[in-house]
């Protein structure tokens, strides 16, 4: 009889327990949820029950109804920012509410170690100035999450992870890109701002992608079993299924990204790999209008110190060449050029600052419409060839171009024998003009295109021109 008894309490607890509304963690206390749309909400409850949904904000509540296997899905109305914090109480009989609530901005940042790379720095690697930024970095209009390392090439369902105000002991934790990102968009729009960080450093691109997006790429090897994964950061697909599509319908404004540093010898693929990364991202958060998506060029360094004895060192410069070509082929997006924010000795430059706020510099004017601010480096047009001299074109430099003393040391020039020799470089006007006395004959031309190089060409407001060639050997 006891058994029984025993029996049928433990069932009861089951069932109860079963009937509890469940959310990702994403969906939690200190959430920062985008304003002035509608969000997606998603989440576990008894089977076939009637799921209430119930803001602060609003005196109606929202239902929608799990299905067989307690799964269910809503749409809530988010009002203007108003400074206000909210809480958000869901039932299905029992119920769970979400305190400390906030509207605003929400953006996703993701990629490799730049990314990755927290305030604090990574040992006997710091970030510039930023120990004083993380003292007076206390802000609630600034929440920040950070989803836990995972991979695998199982599709997850949530992810790892806690909604967090800013603060000193929150901030040195996070992203440095990232934080100072949203610190200046916080600070230009005057409205709070989330920050959603999903980064693994040492990641490829094709780890971000799913199978499907890696169908055009047939020399990628999907893994088929969780044996094959060798790398858990390097693995085609398995950062996408643990880290991404968890979170994949998160309603957002926009992503940032800072990645290509892995894929350096892989160049010739990067381009069409990435927007095809990024287009597929798009579809699977399925929002309405296409999420705008901001990322960095990789910086400079000197890639022969991560270079095996006797093997031949890869030229970065054509991987900065596939992202400023894939800036073209992906709409509603911007690239951060950081031709001066490298580090030659450090694949992880100490200058995060330049980054962060370049990105922002992008979502301020491209995504929301800020005016007299210029935020795209100019880029290479075509050159014109005057006897021993060629002149290059610009793109996007409606105010010219500048550099100390108005020449660049970095430019080389090459005849019809295809080998490139140091030149003189100077700005007449809006052009470049570039000479080499070792070439009678010019055919082409090549500005910083080496593994590392200090970018000295600038658009007249400051923002750096990236590495370029003008052929295509």
């Amino acid at each position: 009889m006891n058994r029984i008894k025993l029996t049928t309490i433990l069932l009861f607890t089951l069932i109860l327990a079963h009937a509890e509304i469940k959310l990702p963690a994403i969906f939690s206390d200190n959430m920062l949820l985008q304003q002035n749309t509608q969000v997606n909400l998603w989440g576990k409850a008894e089977a076939n029950k009637t799921v209430s949904i119930k803001a602060s904000w609003s005196k109606v509540a929202v239902k929608t109804t799990a299905d067989a296997n307690g799964n269910w899905k809503a749409k809530l109305a988010t009002p203007k920012v108003d400074g206000k914090t909210y809480t958000l109480t869901l039932s299905d009989g029992k119920s769970l509410t979400l305190n400390n609530l906030i509207l605003g901005e929400l953006w996703l940042c993701s990629g490799q170690s730049n990314m990755e790379m927290p305030m604090k720095g990574f040992k006997n690697q710091g970030v510039e100035g930023a120990n004083m930024d993380i003292l007076k970095s206390t802000n609630p209009n600034l929440r920040l999450f950070t989803v836990k390392r995972n991979s695998t090439i199982q599709a997850q369902t949530d992810v790892t992870g806690q909604w967090q105000e800013a603060s000193p002991e929150t901030v040195k934790e996070f992203s440095a890109t990232g934080y100072y990102f949203g610190r200046l968009l916080n600070q230009m729009i005057n409205v709070p701002v989330g920050l959603v960080l999903s980064s693994w450093g040492g990641s490829s691109v094709e780890a971000w992608m799913t199978e499907d997006m890696l169908r055009a790429f047939p020399l990628v090897k999907i893994p088929k079993k969780e044996a094959d994964i060798k790398e858990k950061n390097r693995t085609p697909t398995t950062l996408y299924q643990a880290m991404i599509n968890p979170i994949a319908g998160l309603t957002i404004k926009g992503v940032i990204w800072y990645q290509g540093e892995t894929n350096y010898d892989r160049a010739d693929s990067y381009a069409a790999m990435f927007s095809t990364m990024v287009a597929g991202w798009r579809k699977n958060w399925a929002q309405t209008d296409t999420i705008p998506f901001y990322y960095c060029q990789i910086a400079p360094y000197d890639y022969s110190l991560i270079t095996e004895k006797g093997k031949e060192v890869i030229n970065s410069a054509y991987l900065r060449e596939a992202q400023l070509k894939a800036e073209a082929m992906i709409p509603k997006s911007g690239m951060a050029v950081l031709m001066d924010a490298g580090y030659k000795g450090g694949i992880h430059p100490f200058k995060k600052q330049i980054p962060g706020e370049r990105l922002a510099l992008l979502a301020l004017t491209k995504t929301y419409g800020l005016k007299g601010v210029a935020s795209e480096s100019p880029v290479y047009k075509n050159i014109e060839i005057q006897g021993d001299t060629v002149i290059v074109n610009f793109e996007r430099a409606p105010m010219w171009i500048s550099a100390k003393n108005f020449e660049s040391k970095l430019f080389t020039v090459a005849g019809a024998d295809k080998v490139f020799h140091p030149a003189k470089a100077w700005i007449v006007r809006s052009k470049m003009y570039v000479k080499s006395e070792d070439v009678k004959k010019p055919v082409a031309v090549r500005y910083a295109f080496e593994n590392y190089a200090e970018g000295d060409l600038f658009s007249t407001e400051g923002l750096p021109v990236s590495s370029f060639r003008s052929d295509n050997w």
